[in-house]
C-alpha cells in the first residue's frame, strides 16, 4: 500500500501537521455503495416468518413473527447485511488501515423484552470472531464488545422501540501511533479506545454490517422482533488524526457531551 505524507493546517490555531495518509485504504472505503443482505445467517427457528427491506443506504429492516418452537438448547435466529462495493454481491472485505466513520439510526422494536432481541453493527472476522456495537431488550444496554473492539458501555439505558443513533469512528490516534476507535450513541462519545489485539486494529478480512437476533421463545407462539437500520453512512475518516495530534479531540468530546447528555 503506498502512503503519501501531507502538511494540513488546523484552521482554527494555524498549526501545519505531517499527516501520513493511507489512500489506497481511503479509495476502497470510498467505493463502498451498496449492502450485501444475509438474511437467517443463523436459522435455527426455520418455521419463524421473515419479512426484509433492502433499500441502501435509507433502509434495511429484519422482521421475525412467531419465533418460537419446542426447545432443545439456546435457539435463535440471527439476520445480517455487510457493506459492499460491488453492488450487493459479496461483502467488502476491510483491511487493518481502512480507517472510517459510520453511523446509522437504528429502530429495535419486541413484542417481549424477553428473551432476548439485540441489533446493532457487527464486526466478522473468521480469526479473531465477532465484535459488537449494539442494543438490546432485556439488558437495556448500549455496549461493544467480543472480537478485537474495546469494550465499552454506555451508562444509558435501552428500551425496545426506541431509536437511537450509532456511530464509531476508526482511525490512527496522532498522540500514540495506535489504531483507535470512538464509539457514539445519540451524540455522546466514549473515550478514545485503543486496540489490544495481536493486529492491534481491525483484522485484515474483517467484513462490517449490521444484524438483528432474536431468541426463541417455546411458550410464546408469538415472540416477534425486528429491527429497523435506517440513513445508513460510511465515509474515510482522516479528520480525527488532526483533532488528535493537536489534543483538541479530548476537549471536542467533552464539550459535545454536555450538549448531547440529555438526548440519550
Amino acid at each position: 500500500m503506498k502512503t503519501k505524507t501531507f502538511l494540513r493546517r488546523c484552521a482554527c490555531c494555524g498549526i501545519f501537521i505531517g499527516l501520513v495518509v493511507a489512500n489506497a485504504a481511503h479509495a476502497q472505503v470510498s467505493t463502498i455503495n451498496s449492502a450485501n443482505i444475509h438474511p437467517r445467517a443463523v436459522n435455527e427457528i426455520p418455521g419463524a416468518t421473515l419479512t426484509t427491506v433492502s433499500n441502501y443506504p435509507a433502509l434495511i429492516s429484519f422482521n421475525e413473527q412467531n419465533v418460537s418452537q419446542v426447545a432443545t438448547n439456546f435457539e435463535r435466529n440471527q439476520d445480517r447485511w455487510n457493506f459492499s462495493t460491488n453492488g450487493g454481491t459479496s461483502a467488502y472485505a476491510f483491511a487493518n488501515n481502512d480507517f472510517f466513520q459510520v453511523s446509522m439510526t437504528l429502530t429495535l422494536t419486541a413484542s417481549a423484552i424477553s428473551p432476548r432481541k439485540e441489533a446493532g453493527f457487527l464486526f466478522s472476522s473468521t480469526i479473531g470472531g465477532d465484535g459488537q456495537f449494539i442494543v438490546n431488550t432485556d439488558g437495556h444496554e448500549v455496549v461493544a464488545f467480543g472480537g478485537p473492539l474495546p469494550f465499552y458501555a454506555f451508562p444509558a439505558t435501552f428500551d425496545s422501540g426506541e431509536t437511537i443513533t450509532l456511530g464509531m469512528n476508526y482511525f490512527l490516534d496522532g498522540r500514540t501511533g495506535l489504531r483507535s476507535i470512538i464509539y457514539s450513541a445519540n451524540g455522546v462519545l466514549s473515550p478514545v479506545l485503543a486496540f489490544s489485539n495481536t493486529e492491534q486494529g481491525i483484522i485484515d478480512g474483517t467484513t462490517l454490517g449490521g444484524y438483528f437476533q432474536i431468541v426463541n421463545d417455546p411458550t410464546n407462539p408469538s415472540n416477534s422482533g425486528s429491527a429497523a437500520f435506517a440513513n445508513i453512512s460510511i465515509v474515510p475518516e482522516p479528520s480525527a488524526l488532526v483533532l488528535l495530534s493537536l489534543g483538541i479531540l479530548p476537549l471536542g468530546i467533552m464539550l459535545h457531551n454536555r450538549r448531547a447528555s440529555a438526548s440519550l
